[in-house]
């Protein structure tokens, strides 16, 4: 079975404070899921059209739990917190 993986890129971030809050509610939501982050960093070399902000990797046993963690009411909480504070393409994505 292929894995599953979101694929997070910060656009921006207003108030690291709330990036603290979300991730006490985020992280146990995602390890529920059986969610691994691979990369969680703002060290980043942007090219292209990519801003130099912090990008997240997770990687999930299959694209059909990526989904169902995303939508779990925990990780829904995490994001009603982190909302206000930052903008962010968030894909999920089925590895090859």
């Amino acid at each position: 079975m292929k894995k599953g993986y979101w694929i997070v890129a910060y656009r921006s971030l207003s108030d690291e404070s709330v990036l603290k809050e979300y991730g006490k509610l985020a992280l146990p939501a995602i390890e529920a899921g059986g969610g691994k982050a691979l990369i969680r960093t703002s060290e980043v070399e942007a090219r292209e059209s990519g801003l130099k902000q912090r990008v997240v990797v997770i990687e999930f046993e299959s694209i059909e739990k990526a989904i169902s963690t995303y939508n779990s009411a925990a990780y829904q909480a995490a994001l009603r917190v982190l909302r206000p504070a930052a903008e962010r393409d968030f894909r999920i994505v089925e590895g090859a």
